[in-house]
């Protein structure tokens, strides 16, 4: 009987094979690998779940003092709230859902109490409290609600608040008028400025009776005074609000002089700058004219008086030597006495001048006198001289087609229409001194121009790369873990298979198959000029017989297989 080389054959796995006959069949490297792979991978899906749940915190309360701080957390510990500190302890955080729940359960119960006190100090009046305590918590709660309405500034991060209440006593001549004096923390980089330390001052004014503006002094945390002096002057610093007046001016009419000559040398190839001298005192001034003195009909009456007195027609006044003899009625005569006028009688009596009685008349009469008064008061802000200085780049000229442009200065001509252009953009005055110089001379290129921000500096996609880091560098760690470890047990355990196992003739295609690769030594090499042997042709029919007739062979293979 001819011998035949006797392959083992393995029988195929069932296809219902599950996965422990799957992990039974792995050696101990790959089994090892895959359960570093599994725990690896449960303990990123685990982080993921506990990140995912761990609550949001925000803060609740910031800036309290000890005592608030620490019957807070006593209350949040009562009430099973979990909370934490911010970095220095400056402010409590508890979760987010939960932040205004906490805060209005807090409030009703008068948490946090806060170092400044207002008005409340009212109610608790013990019986028996003199006027002098009565009147010291009322400076006391006015000093704290003050205070309280400052530090709901934006920009305000404390306030002190000392108010100087005289007592008022019944001589009005000797009474002294309040003061105030107020002292503000602010937040880093942040500052107040005109407007609203006008605002706290009439604040601290209108709440204090009596209390003019004047006489409140508001301070910063550095001693630097930041409001008005009590005399009602600015302070010695540099006004901001005149400050930006004079530069809002000024940019004014530079803006005005680039878009007029822009258009007609080019962007860029002008520049302007403006300098305003603005005055800010305020004047005021008085004229009072008087003109000739006016005709009476021209003129208006101020006061007319007119006095008139007189006596009784039908009475005669007393003559004669006063005595007895003179009150004694005359007698009549019928002749003149030596030639002399006959005496007086009822008939003549109205003839004669002071017979009939005396009589007086007095007018006085006062006329207007003419006055003009003129009142005339500068307004502040009002401009005293300007002065625009220009720089106008040369022209590219062509001078011949096919050659770069040349730059060429500006004409005569055109520089002094320029300068006319100039002088009406800023509404020059000769009276009041204004200056204009326009230059023409080459600008100096720039050696480099300025570098745009990379894309991965830029603030946008800084927060976008903040915010997707997380699940992307997950979904990176998972997809790693499955390439790294999980894929490469399986690509080995599929290679470890036979190619053939699924092919049509089962594993007796192995016979006739000569490419298949197995561990063995090669064969040695024969002469060629050596015929060969006998078992070797036997061999050769065998693998013959099994590519021609694959059954034939799978039975005999069987039949010896079975023992038969």
């Amino acid at each position: 009987m001819s011998a035949v080389a006797e392959v083992p054959v393995t029988p195929p796995p069932a296809a219902s094979a599950g996965w422990q006959q799957r992990l039974a069949s792995l050696d101990r490297g790959a089994r090892l690998r895959l359960g570093a792979a599994a725990l690896l991978l449960l303990g990123v899906i685990a982080a993921a779940f506990f990140y995912g749940r761990s609550p949001d915190y925000r803060v609740l309360f910031s800036g309290l003092n000890d005592k608030d701080g620490g019957a807070i957390v006593a209350q949040l510990t009562t009430m099973n709230v979990p909370y934490k500190y911010t970095e220095g302890g400056g402010a409590i955080m508890v979760p987010a859902e939960r932040v205004h729940d906490v805060r209005l359960r807090l409030a009703t119960q008068g948490l946090p109490k806060g170092s400044v006190t207002g008005f409340e100090l009212m109610e608790t009046n013990r019986f028996g409290v003199t006027q002098f305590q009565e009147r010291l918590n009322f400076q006391r709660g006015l000093e704290g609600e003050l205070t309280r309405s400052i530090q709901a500034l934006a920009s305000v991060q404390s306030a002190r608040v000392h108010l100087a209440l005289p007592n008022q006593n019944g001589f009005f001549r000797e009474q002294q008028k309040p003061s105030a004096s107020v002292l503000l923390s602010l937040y880093p980089g942040r500052m107040l400025d005109r407007a609203q330390l006008a605002g706290i001052v009439h604040l601290v004014a209108s709440s204090v009776p009596e209390l003019a503006p004047s006489a409140v002094s508001v301070l910063d945390d550095t001693g630097k005074l930041l409001s008005q002096s009590p005399d009602g002057g600015a302070s010695n610093g540099v006004d901001a609000q005149q400050l930006a007046y004079v530069q809002q001016i000024e940019q004014q009419y530079t803006r005005r002089i680039l878009d007029l000559l822009e258009p007609v040398v080019g962007k860029n190839n002008v520049k302007a700058q403006v300098t305003a001298e603005v005055d800010f005192n305020q004047t005021e001034s008085t004229v009072e004219q008087h003109r000739p003195n006016l005709a009476p009909d021209a003129s208006a009456v101020r006061s007319q008086q007119i006095v008139e007195s007189g006596g009784d027609k039908g009475a005669q006044p007393p003559t004669g030597v006063p005595g007895a003899v003179s009150n004694q009625p005359p007698q009549g005569s019928t002749a003149p006495i030596n030639g002399a006028n006959p005496p007086p009688t009822a008939a003549n009596a109205q003839q004669q001048p002071g017979a009939a009685g005396q009589g007086k008349r007095e007018s006085i009469t006062n006329y207007e006198v003419d006055k003009t008064t003129r009142v005339t008061r500068g307004g502040m802000g009002a401009i005293k001289r300007v002065n625009a200085a220009v720089v106008v780049n040369y022209q590219s000229v062509s001078e011949e087609e096919g050659k770069p442009p040349v730059a060429k200065a500006l004409s005569p001509e055109q520089i002094e229409q320029m300068t006319a252009l100039v002088r009406e953009t800023i509404g020059y005055s000769k009276e009041r001194g204004d200056s204009v110089n326009l230059m023409n001379t080459p600008f100096l290129a720039d050696a480099a121009p300025a570098a745009d921000l990379p894309l991965w500096k830029q603030p946008e996609v800084v927060e976008l790369a903040k915010s997707l880091g997380w699940p992307v560098g997950l979904s990176l760690a998972v997809a790693l873990l499955l390439l790294g470890l999980v894929r490469p047990v399986l690509k080995g355990r599929k290679s470890a298979t036979p190619a053939q196992d699924s092919a049509p003739g089962g594993q007796l295609n192995a016979l006739a198959s000569e490419e298949l690769e197995r561990p063995a030594l090669p064969a040695p090499e024969q002469p060629q000029d050596l015929q060969p042997t006998a078992e070797q042709l036997r061999l050769e029919d065998a693998r013959r017989l099994a590519r021609e007739n694959p059954v034939a062979v799978a039975s005999i293979i069987k039949t010896w297989v079975n023992g038969e």
